[in-house]
């Protein structure tokens, strides 16, 4: 159902299936398309409150029809996941569409969101079915292994899947071992055995000199 047109084009064929995507994202559509707003990010009450406690807006859209619709943002790069009953956890800015049928959430990510100014909460996809998520320049998907933990710079991590766990490391940050100032404040570290997304541009972050 989701196919790359070029690297920066989503699309989604339906028949009469829906999907939701980011609020106006659409660029083009044939056929017959409806569209609904959608509220919050995540699926239920908790996925409202903490959207409104960490002050993240992700305003989502249904579309449902028969033909095909097209997708892009800010002219991002746009990778796509397929899950197989699995969770894929994804900064919500990065989220571009989903199957109807996979299942948003939101979840506690501690100090990362308040180094990254994204809030405390990730937005969680599981199920069955794809997901698309943007990257600003083209993402490196990397593997982590029990032997080979992995360490992320905060401001190019975009998402991860798999069984892993996470935990943020403070001290020296790839900018100072460089003899460069001002870098993040922490690291994320990468253990068990999973994927983890990263895109070859940063984003800003509050946290550089904490």
């Amino acid at each position: 159902m989701f196919r790359l047109q070029g690297s920066k084009v989503l699309a989604v064929d339906m028949t009469g299936d829906a999907v939701k995507a980011k609020n106006g994202s659409m660029v083009a559509y044939d056929g017959q398309m409806a569209f609904k707003k959608l509220s919050g990010g995540g699926e239920g009450l908790r996925g409202m409150v903490t959207r409104r406690l960490t002050g993240e807006q992700m305003t989502v859209m249904e579309v449902r029809g028969q033909g095909t619709c097209w997708f892009a943002d800010r002219a991002a790069e746009i990778n796509l996941v397929t899950l197989q009953g699995d969770k894929l956890y994804v900064e919500s800015s990065n989220l571009l569409a989903t199957d109807a049928a996979l299942r948003t959430g939101t979840t506690f990510t501690g100090l990362r969101g308040a180094s990254q100014g994204n809030g405390l909460f990730t937005t969680t996809v599981e199920g069955h079915g794809q997901a698309a998520i943007t990257s600003d320049g083209p993402a490196v998907v990397l593997r982590v292994s029990p032997q080979y933990p992995l360490s992320v710079d905060p401001g190019a991590y975009i998402a991860h899947q798999g069984n892993l766990r996470q935990s943020f490391q403070s001290g020296v940050t790839f900018r100072t071992l460089m003899g460069e100032g001002g870098g993040e404040a922490f690291q994320i570290r990468f253990e068990g055995d999973g994927l983890v997304y990263v895109q070859p541009s940063e984003r800003n972050t509050i946290a550089g000199d904490v």
